[in-house]
């Protein structure tokens, strides 16, 4: 299986895929940190995958949607966006809505 395919897998076979540096417990970056803050105050469950553990992955996942830097989230298959992307949806509340539309129930929703 190539990295592309692999990648296309998870993206395809997981609701919410965080393609970040490090690991939710323990990210790595401060733009991986921030989106994990948000997806974790929202309440969405995701996958997260560390980027540095392999480069071609690190590498792949530039390539499967040609945006150059990491994080990387995807909703439902549907590649959404890097840091800047997600925070500004999450202030207008746009990820919510998102998440809601794909039917992604968050923490909030049931509280």
């Amino acid at each position: 299986m190539s990295i592309q395919d692999w990648i296309k897998n998870e993206v395809d076979t997981n609701d919410v895929v965080l393609f970040m540096k490090g690991t939710p417990n323990f990210p790595q970056c401060g733009f991986s940190g921030q989106v994990i803050q948000i997806l974790d105050y929202v309440g969405a469950p995701y996958k997260g995958i560390n980027v540095l553990e392999d480069d071609e992955l690190r590498n792949g996942i530039k390539e499967f949607t040609n945006w150059p830097t990491i994080p990387q989230l995807y909703v439902k298959g549907e590649f959404v966006g890097g840091c800047d992307i997600i925070r500004e949806m999450f202030q207008n509340k746009e990820l919510q809505g998102l998440l809601t539309d794909k039917g992604i129930e968050t923490a909030q929703q049931s509280a």
